[in-house]
């Protein structure tokens, strides 16, 4: 299972970085921490589907996007 939380944040950090949007940003928007989402992006969080909507939604795309 880790290596889906690796993959999911390997995207997620690359939909965040072709928008060009900052993880402090992204915490922002998405009313996460920011240390959190650096750990989400590392693979060192199994998130919950609730956060990975909300993920989604910060950045404009859908969820599928993200998912590995």
């Amino acid at each position: 299972m880790k290596h889906l939380a690796i993959q999911f944040g390997q995207k997620l950090r690359a939909k965040r970085k072709e928008l060009g949007v900052s993880q402090e940003k992204l915490a922002l928007l998405s009313n996460i921490d920011r240390s959190y989402v650096g750990r989400i992006e590392r693979g060192e969080m199994n998130i919950t589907l609730e956060k990975a909507y909300e993920l989604a939604e910060a950045l404009g795309c859908d969820v599928r996007e993200l998912l590995p």
